[in-house]
């Protein structure tokens, strides 16, 4: 399993709509083969942080995905960002 995680910063005052921009990606991302959860969400407490969490089957399964990658303008909007790739070995119920 692959978990893809982190965050985003954009503006503040861009944060809601580069969120509701998003919504297209989310809805193309959860019908993707391997696809088990994914999300873009506005952060609660940070008003320029942008919350990314996806988790996916496997690594083949996220670059399928991946291919076509943002557009330009979403990549634009982003100033910093800090998103990583975790490869978890098991799982148990919490």
């Amino acid at each position: 399993m692959i978990i893809v995680a982190g965050w985003l910063k954009v503006d503040a005052e861009d944060r809601d709509r580069y969120v509701a921009e998003c919504v297209t990606v989310v809805e193309q991302a959860r019908t993707a083969t391997g696809c088990l959860d994914f999300t873009i969400a506005a952060d609660p407490i940070a008003p320029d942080r942008v919350n990314v969490y996806e988790r996916w089957e496997t690594d083949a399964d996220v670059e399928r995905f991946r291919g076509s990658g943002p557009d330009a303008e979403q990549t634009a909007q982003v100033r910093d960002a800090e998103v990583k790739r975790y490869r978890i070995s098991a799982t148990e119920d919490a």
